[in-house]
């Protein structure tokens, strides 16, 4: 976390998309975090599906160690691992399926051999029928269902390959019987308020009452957590817009998404989720194989390179790299790609011609609706900034709102966002363009404290201009109503709030 009592130069990266990096033995150790850190990482991602709670806690621990002795914001979020359904543990493995044998899962105690799979949901006899799709290994193995019987459930293999145990386990249009928070997640959720996190992926979520969940549940304890709405199921692609609405950010989870839903709408659907939620003002990251060959490759393919590119032209706030850097050969230089792609990207996008403006679908969608001065605020801010070629938008905020607001329009410059309180100093790297600064400030007045940092931090030469977003005339906090357009002297002392700040 940046603070203000660090006098040290601070240096932003040349992307303004974030990316979130899993964490895992390819990217565990300092030597590797730092580099990967220094390379554009924003956010550590934390799979609680594998790993015990100790590595969890020491990865946690070194992660922090390391982002405060660089004074970078690294922002942690736990992924809980919610209902996924996964194979069960096999004696032998792999076991090797063969395109049009028979295969039975089971349920219960039945050996494990090649032609008898054991799968950790009891209720598949009722989630299945004769004809079903069944995809085992993030659906690289399709299974279609002959017999549901008392032994269990015997298929037929439509596309074979390798099993191996505690792999996922996927079935298209089935009513499951499950829950999509489990006592489990509610468990790891504790685990990570000790530890002082406060950023949860919320995995298969259903509707918006998964999602209030683990809201309440954290409410319960005296803490307040942001939820990341992780959608992979058809369900919750149904229900976006409710899930919007209490949800802090969204996660486009495309591999599971992919056999929810037909994989040749994932792309379309991709895009629509990401202007919903560029438009309701929450970050959002897209997941799930961005640079998956990298993991035992050096390079990318070209169409992984398109894949990012694109989500980034679509407006996700951040990509998100899973096997690639929790065990992949090639961590670090996966993280550097994501930047380099990213770079290449932002510095062209005005120049694309793409029917993404968001700012137009902003104000198509509120046409003849009566718009909030929060929003009013953010689109002025974008436009006077472009005009006038600010070189950043400086926003004091509560609760990030005001940030995420303005990040939305993807502006050409930096969002230097300074808030009091921690945990919206700890979110906000997972918004575009936004770089986190907390401030330990007690008094009314923001402009000293905020031109005493500009001044030591090497951001700004004398006479550059800034925008100061602020709350002058509201009386509840938060309630950014104002801002104004700024020239900043360096040479001047700081004996009067606001002398070196001179409105132009």
């Amino acid at each position: 976390m940046t603070s203000m009592k660090k006098k040290s130069q601070i240096i932003l990266p040349a992307h303004k998309t974030k990316i979130v990096c899993t964490i895992g033995p390819a990217s565990r150790s300092p030597q590797v975090l730092k580099k990967m850190i220094a390379s554009g990482m924003t956010v550590a991602r934390l799979n609680f599906s594998h790993g015990t709670l100790e590595q969890h806690r020491r990865d946690i621990r070194q992660i922090r160690r390391v982002a405060l002795g660089m004074s970078r914001p690294v922002s942690i979020m736990i992924d809980l691992p919610g209902s996924k359904i996964r194979v069960g543990t096999l004696h032998i493995e792999p076991i090797l399926l063969i395109k049009g044998e028979m295969v039975t899962l089971t349920i219960g105690d039945n050996p494990c051999d090649g032609h008898h799979i054991p799968i950790d949901y009891k209720q598949l006899p009722d989630s299945v029928s004769k004809g079903s799709i069944v995809y085992l290994n993030d659906g690289f193995i399709t299974l279609r269902v002959n017999i549901v019987d008392s032994n269990g459930v015997q298929c037929r293999v439509v596309s074979g390959g390798p099993v191996f145990s505690h792999k996922g386990v996927n079935l298209p249009g089935a009513k499951l019987f499950v829950d999509s928070v489990t006592e489990k997640d509610l468990f790891y959720v504790s685990f990570g308020l000790r530890e002082n996190v406060h950023i949860f992926g919320a995995s298969f979520i259903k509707n918006a009452d998964d999602v209030r969940i683990v809201k309440e549940f954290a409410e319960k304890n005296g803490e307040y957590v942001h939820v990341i709405a992780k959608i992979e199921r058809g369900e919750a692609v149904k229900n976006f817009d409710a899930i919007l609405k209490v949800a802090d950010g969204i996660m486009i989870a495309r591999g599971d998404l992919g056999m929810e839903i037909p994989i040749e709408d994932v792309p379309v659907v991709q895009k629509q989720l990401i202007r919903r939620a560029n438009l309701a003002g929450l970050p959002v990251i897209t997941a799930t194989q961005m640079l998956e060959s990298m993991t035992e490759n050096s390079r990318p393919t070209r169409a992984e390179v398109t894949d990012v590119a694109n989500a980034i032209l679509d407006g996700t706030d951040a990509v998100m790299l899973s096997e690639e850097t929790a065990i992949g050969k090639y961590a670090l230089e996966a993280v550097q790609m994501m930047g380099k792609i990213a770079t290449s990207i932002e510095r062209r996008r005005n120049g694309v011609d793409f029917r993404c403006n968001l700012r137009e679908s902003f104000t198509d969608s509120c046409s003849g609706k009566k718009l909030s001065v929060a929003d009013v605020i953010s689109l002025n801010v974008v436009e006077a900034a472009e005009i006038l070629d600010v070189r950043y938008i400086l926003t004091t905020t509560e609760s990030g709102s005001t940030a995420r607001r303005i990040s939305r329009f993807k502006p050409g410059c930096w969002i230097l966002s300074f808030s009091k309180k921690k945990e919206t100093v700890e979110f906000l790297p997972l918004s575009y363009g936004v770089y986190p600064i907390f401030l330990n400030n007690r008094g009314k007045s923001w402009h000293d404290p905020i031109l005493r940092f500009m001044k030591t931090s090497g951001l700004v030469t004398s006479k550059d201009k800034v925008i100061l977003t602020q709350r002058r005339f509201a009386r509840q906090k938060g309630g950014t109503d104002s801002f104004g357009i700024l020239t900043v002297g360096l040479h001047e002392n700081h004996s009067n709030p606001g002398e070196p700040l001179k409105i132009i």
